[in-house]
């Protein structure tokens, strides 16, 4: 998107957001009555939701701790020990910030941003209506988006979280009632819907890459259907991007790399991605209501290996060990491995791999104390074109490729009752790119009935997006949380699910000041 509108937004739109009635004025900053008139208006509230995704509780940085760090591909060893018990399910202080309550908050105020441009657009004239459309389906989008993820994060299915199905804007007297994580995701499903009534746009260009598209819509509402379990309204969202009239904008690309790579963004395998930059102006913000926006990606900084960033997060290393099961056609290690973790003998198994940052894969470097034995995250670092991390990371995250469509939508064929063989022909297409053999060669039984296929999926899912943000939705999809025999499987990955407890922790709790200040709202179920 075009990120002109966001320093704008940041430096003129100050109380533009307050619901208070309060008729004092300040004269450097507009207020609700003297904003919302011009299209102009419009856009920039509109990026006012947008520039949510730049803020540290969200996708900048803290929100990877809870998707990546709490599923079995991540944990944390980091000397914050707060921070480090919230990757164990070791939840102590509920208003814990950076674990928990500023996510959520974060979550709420870009909620609060998409209901206004829904609430005030309509009033607003348009030259041309369809313009109108399109800010408005965007806003849907916007909001289905945060709701889906809080639902995934903190949705239970007792009735407990507050504010989050607001579809108006609130009055400072409200206190809402809580709702179950299924009606969250329903929500979200009901928003991408009207985004999709209102002809959300299939493509954008030029400055405007990384808006909302029909594809991103179809995308996360198929991601929605399938935390609820309906595989067949999932398999006709996702049809379009693979059968239907999508197949024009979306493929796989040649190279994996592509993928991760600064130079080679919004390419044919993106169907979402966060547009990040290493522009910023100085001193750039390290909050969510910090004047001057920081548009880095902030993720490396702390992930990378010790020596360059913080390492408050690292792999497990059976990630390592379950790529090493098999090799490609050429008789050689999965070039996914090369790109997803920095692991020791690095070097040996692939040819020019011996760079972590401005270290060198060597017995020297892996000998130090506090590298031994670990694996250390690579994808979304800045490793391959410079030897640092920091705060200003310009990588695009891509939430949502197409190599992730196609395995959802073969999942969803084998869920309806579909071929097995057709399944595994969309598995084939995704390690295919890679030069890794059908699964017929390798993995001759994975067709043999739907406990094996979906068995090999979900190490599929890992090979081709470890550390993408999917890992946590995937094991409470397949609902790995809700059994013993599932917990045991993922203890034996990730010891920290000694700590799991069922019918618990399969979301987070809601912040204990969220529950002080609104009586209508119950904590999640054990907390």
């Amino acid at each position: 998107m075009n990120r002109i509108y966001t320093y704008l937004l940041i430096l003129c739109f100050g109380l533009y957001f307050t619901s208070c009635d309060v008729d004092v004025e300040n004269p450097n900053e507009g207020t609700v009555n003297s904003f919302w008139k011009t299209e102009q208006d419009a856009q920039y509230g509109l990026t006012s939701v947008y520039n949510y995704f730049y803020k540290p509780n969200t996708f900048s940085r803290w929100i990877w701790f809870r998707l990546d760090l709490t599923s079995d591909e991540g944990f944390s060893q980091s000397p914050w020990a707060e921070l480090k018990e919230w990757t164990q399910f070791a939840y102590g202080n509920y208003n814990f910030g950076e674990g928990n309550k500023w996510t959520l908050e974060a979550f709420y105020v870009a909620i609060f941003r998409a209901n206004q441009v829904l609430h005030y657009v309509p009033t607003i004239e348009f030259q041309d209506e369809a313009k109108k459309k399109e800010i408005l389906a965007q806003a849907y989008f916007l909001r289905g988006f945060y709701y889906y993820y809080t639902a995934l994060l903190w949705g239970s299915e007792n009735k407990s979280l507050a504010i989050m199905l607001e579809t108006e804007l609130p009055q400072p007297q409200d206190r809402p009632e809580g709702h179950t994580g299924q009606e969250l995701y329903e929500q979200a499903i009901a928003d991408f819907t009207s985004a999709l009534e209102y002809n959300i746009p299939e493509e954008w260009s030029g400055n405007n890459q990384g808006r909302a598209t029909k594809g991103a819509t179809l995308a996360f509402r198929a991601k929605a259907y399938m935390q609820l379990h309906e595989y067949e309204k999932a398999k006709q969202d996702l049809s379009w991007l693979v059968e239907g009239d999508g197949k024009k904008y979306y493929g796989l690309t040649t190279n994996y790399f592509d993928n991760f790579d600064k130079d080679k963004e919004y390419n044919i395998e993106s169907v979402f991605e966060i547009g990040f930059s290493d522009i910023h102006l100085d001193p750039a913000g390290d909050s969510d209501d910090s004047l001057n926006p920081n548009l880095g990606l902030n993720r490396g900084q702390f992930f990378a290996p010790p020596g360059i960033g913080w390492t408050d997060g690292e792999l497990r290393p059976w990630l390592v060990d379950e790529f090493k099961k098999e090799r490609d056609n050429d008789g050689k290690y999965d070039i996914r491995l090369r790109y997803t973790a920095f692991y020791e003998g690095m070097e040996k198994d692939f040819e020019n791999n011996s760079r972590i940052y401005k270290f060198t894969s060597d017995a020297k470097t892996w000998g130090q104390d506090n590298w031994k034995g670990r694996v250390f995250f690579r994808k979304y670092g800045s490793d391959y074109f410079r030897d640092y991390d920091d705060y200003y990371n310009p990588t695009n995250v891509r939430l949502v490729r197409y190599a992730d469509i196609l395995l959802m939508y073969a999942e969803c064929i084998a869920e309806t009752g579909g071929s097995l063989t057709t399944a595994a022909n969309y598995v084939n297409q995704v390690r295919a790119r890679v030069n890794m053999p059908p699964l017929s060669k390798n993995h001759p039984n994975a067709t043999a009935n739907f406990q094996n296929f979906m068995k090999r999926l979900q190490m599929e899912r890992v090979h081709e997006l470890a550390t993408e943000g999917h890992r946590w939705a995937d094991i409470k999809r397949w609902g790995l949380l809700d059994t013993q025999e599932g917990i045991e499987e993922l203890k034996s990955r990730d010891a920290d699910f000694k700590n799991f407890i069922i019918g618990k922790h399969n979301c987070l709790p809601i912040p204990s000041d969220e529950i002080n200040n609104n009586p209508n709202v119950g904590q999640n179920p054990k907390y």
